[in-house]
């Protein structure tokens, strides 16, 4: 029987991370979470869930939870995420991405806690030669967000020879949907996740989707993707904080993907048939450094943990985001201050 160490979220208020602590909560493990509501939202956390607003690079405020809360492992969310935004503002990057999570794997190392599971990215591997792509591949990295990622990656290894502690780097794909509850979704304004920008088209809160680039190696030209179910991905997460528990001498680093792509075109048609409705597509030029297919090999994170994807259905993912933004909706409106 695994013991339930209280876990602390980082970002637990943003996208990811507020699934996360669902999945935790649902599973019965004490959660916390810090979050300095930058891209975040308070609504995203759970009631009972304690909601420390600050900085992961705050020391003192980590030491404040770590000692009330008795924490034990990490879910480490907490960063800047944009791609285009990494290449023209780089050393954002660098310090939301790199500096600050050293500071938190210090303030971990200082506090005891001895279990990380860390949110990496695909785009550790940059363009890759072959697809699907396998986390032995080679990690090229093409802007700072990959690379701000990846040395991440490298100081939690690192890390981990020199003190007593584990952690599991899970490398994400696509990540789509929302809790199928509609409890928590993806809500920032102006995000760029294709779903995302679908679902607002289709709601009417965009005039069309921009297509980026038609003249790929692909089937009909457009760039394919692994496209995850958030609650998946959620759950991919508690499973490896009981890997780690179970086995405390093991780090671990694994994809996070269904091992399938759908081209941007599938996806925009599954749109419309899901909402019976056609969206307006504006069809572009690429967009530098964007790969022709990047598809996960999931092998490592199926033979390793005992994790059964729920939702790896493309017309479900797109329901469920569809739900959400209705939702999103209807909280807004509600936040929304009265005309005098």
């Amino acid at each position: 029987m695994i013991q339930k160490l209280p876990v602390l979220v980082t970002g637990g208020a943003g996208y990811i991370g507020s699934h996360a602590v669902l999945a935790l909560a649902d599973a019965g493990w004490p959660v916390a979470v810090v979050d300095n509501l930058s891209t975040g939202f308070r609504f995203a956390v759970p009631e009972g869930v304690p909601l420390y607003e600050g900085d992961i690079e705050d020391s003192a405020l980590l030491a404040r939870i770590f000692a009330e809360q008795g924490i034990g492992a990490i879910m480490h969310f907490a960063g800047s995420i944009i791609v285009p935004e990494s290449v023209e503002n780089p050393l954002k990057y660098y310090h939301n991405n790199t500096a600050k999570s050293r500071a938190l794997i210090e303030a971990a190392v200082r506090g005891g806690v001895r279990h990380v599971i860390f949110s990496s990215t695909a785009a550790t591997y940059g363009i890759p030669e072959v697809s699907p792509v396998s986390e032995d591949s080679p990690k090229q990295p093409i802007n700072p967000y990959g690379m701000s990622k990846l040395m991440t990656e490298i100081m939690l290894a690192d890390t981990a020879k020199a003190h007593d502690l584990n952690f599991c780097a899970l490398r994400y794909f696509n990540v789509a949907g929302a809790d199928p509850q509609a409890r928590s979704g993806q809500s920032t304004a102006g995000a760029t996740h294709l779903i995302k920008v679908a679902v607002e088209a289709a709601l009417g809160k965009r005039d069309n989707v921009a297509v980026f680039g038609t003249d790929y190696d692909t089937p009909d030209g457009t760039g394919v993707r692994d496209y995850i179910h958030v609650s998946d991905l959620a759950a991919a997460h508690v499973l490896a904080l009981e890997a780690l528990i179970a086995q405390p001498g093991q780090s671990l680093t694994m994809n996070c993907g269904y091992g399938r792509g759908f081209s941007v075109l599938e996806v925009l048609d599954a749109v419309d048939r899901v909402t019976n409705r056609k969206l307006e597509r504006v069809m572009g030029p690429r967009r530098a450094g964007d790969p022709d297919s990047l598809i996960s090999d999931n092998r490592r994170i199926r033979q390793t943990l005992p994790w059964q994807p729920q939702h790896a259905d493309l017309d479900r993912i797109i329901g469920h985001a569809l739900a959400w933004e209705r939702k999103l909706t209807e909280i807004r409106a509600a936040e929304a201050p009265l005309s005098p």
